[in-house]
């Protein structure tokens, strides 16, 4: 049976009145049988680009701050300034099933995964669409699965994988093991990036040279499937991946002089960011609202990077640390430094900043790790100096030291990434421990310092207890 009968518009394009890029696609007002959802170009760009919206619509959101702040403490980064008992449990990594932001991780991504499948089952079935515009919608249909799937599994290892629309299938179904997710996760991808053109979509106009980064494109895919490989130690596919991006004249590494633009909306850099929605009084990101203190000079910043460990975690000189982090001195004389990739809280207008997602400073560092993995120890130093140049650092001269090698590359990775949807938490959990103990990893060798009740198992997320409670089967083994 059929998931879906019609499709909620009211649902699908929530949020959406404020975004321009958007509305140009055309925007019905009500509940329109599927079979018209997708019988001409504007409805069925309409149905696919109204998940971005509800992506970034609220604050607090699994595709908005969750996705940096919870990792982060997860991590070594940062702390939050007052007490909160929900974010203590990421804190001291000890996050319980009831856990207030934990559904959100879980069911929102679900949510998308849900509309996405609706999207692509209407585009297969449809005879009506141009072929430009039926590929490019598809293509950014099954990038969102992806994504969301990417997430669903660092998040919380094997999940359910759902990729139809037969409710009932989908309400009951149990968890499959992560090389599944994965194996559908990198499928969607080399589907996506078949689909999708090299240029930005504007409205339903696609492979455009002029459309704003919101939207996936090729390159995005690539880059996406780089991270996919690498994640699962398929480093010759993510190293031609991310070349793929890196070559890709589109893209720049954005100058050391301009490394404070890198997060500004369409920058240079950007391969796939979300738009900004809810612009009420000047506002841009729910990132740079969150952050940011309303007072520069004396406010308190809500998230701290944590002393000896991120705090100090930059070299004299470095630009990213200028430019990337704040700093606010009290009274006493404590300095707190705070994240500070995004610069505009309020009474920024026209927007300038889009939430950041994928860009190019990452495919340097993940060609670099999958050049460390075959053992290219000289093209690995390479790509570490290119990020390290920008940040306005000497080159390394590491002479093909595997070890060295290694801990430059976690450290440019943890500097450069720092704050981005959760990097530094997922390398931890997927690196394995320098010691060479069977079954630990990097997250042994460093949190146990700065969390002295660090279990090895927390490197993944409970399932939420609404979700268990719902379906039984999530419990049984897979």
């Amino acid at each position: 049976m059929r998931f879906f009968k019609y499709i909620t518009f009211l649902a699908l394009l929530s949020g959406l009145n404020a975004c321009d890029s958007f509305l140009d696609v055309g925007v019905p007002k009500d509940e329109i049988a599927a079979e018209l959802a997708f019988s001409d170009n504007k409805t069925a760009t309409a149905s696919v680009t109204g998940v971005y919206g509800r992506m970034n619509q609220l604050n607090y959101q699994f595709a908005n701050v969750l996705s940096m702040i919870l990792p982060a403490m997860q991590a070594d980064e940062f702390t939050y300034a007052f007490v909160s008992a929900a974010y203590e449990e990421y804190k001291n990594n000890a996050v319980l099933p009831s856990n207030q932001f934990l559904n959100t991780l879980w069911t929102q991504p679900y949510e998308y995964i849900a509309q996405v499948n609706m999207c692509i089952e209407g585009l297969e079935e449809s005879t009506a669409l141009s072929p430009d515009v039926k590929s490019q919608l598809l293509g950014e249909a099954k990038f969102l699965r992806a994504f969301c799937y990417f997430y669903l599994v660092n998040n919380f290892g094997g999940v359910p994988l759902i990729v139809g629309t037969n409710v009932n299938e989908n309400n009951t179904k149990g968890r499959s093991p992560e090389t599944e997710v994965y194996a559908q996760i990198i499928a969607d991808l080399k589907d996506a990036k078949e689909s999708l053109f090299a240029g930005y979509p504007q409205g339903v106009e696609v492979n455009t040279a002029g459309g704003e980064r919101i939207r996936p494109n090729k390159a995005a895919a690539s880059a996406l499937l780089a991270r996919a490989y690498l994640y699962t130690n398929q480093s010759a596919l993510a190293e031609a991946e991310a070349t793929a991006v890196i070559n890709n004249t589109t893209y720049k590494l954005m100058p050391t002089d301009d490394i404070g633009k890198v997060f500004l909306k369409n920058s240079e850099e950007a391969i796939w960011q979300i738009q900004a929605i809810n612009t009420a009084n000047g506002r841009n990101t729910w990132e740079g609202f969150l952050i940011i203190p309303a007072n520069l000079v004396t406010g308190t910043p809500l998230f701290r990077l944590i002393p000896n460990h991120l705090y100090d975690a930059f070299e004299s000189g470095d630009a990213r640390d200028e430019n990337w982090v704040g700093k606010i001195t009290t009274a006493a004389g404590v300095t707190h430094k705070y994240p500070h990739k995004y610069k505009a809280r309020f009474a920024v207008t026209p927007v300038a900043e889009y939430t950041m997602v994928l860009r190019l400073a990452e495919q340097y560092l993940i060609r670099a790790e999958a050049r460390y993995n075959q053992q290219n120890y000289g093209g690995a130093e390479a790509d570490i100096n290119a990020i390290r140049s920008r940040a306005d650092l000497d080159g390394l001269a590491l002479n093909n030291d595997k070890d060295a090698v290694r801990m430059a590359l976690e450290q440019e990775r943890r500097v450069e990434l720092f704050a981005e949807w959760g990097h530094r938490w997922y390398d931890l959990r997927r690196w394995p421990s320098v010691t060479g103990q069977a079954g630990k990893t990097r997250a042994d060798d460093i949190l146990p310092a700065l969390k002295p009740s660090w279990k090895a198992d927390a490197i993944y997320l409970p399932l939420p207890e609404t979700a268990v409670a719902s379906n039984p089967n999530l419990n049984k083994d897979f």
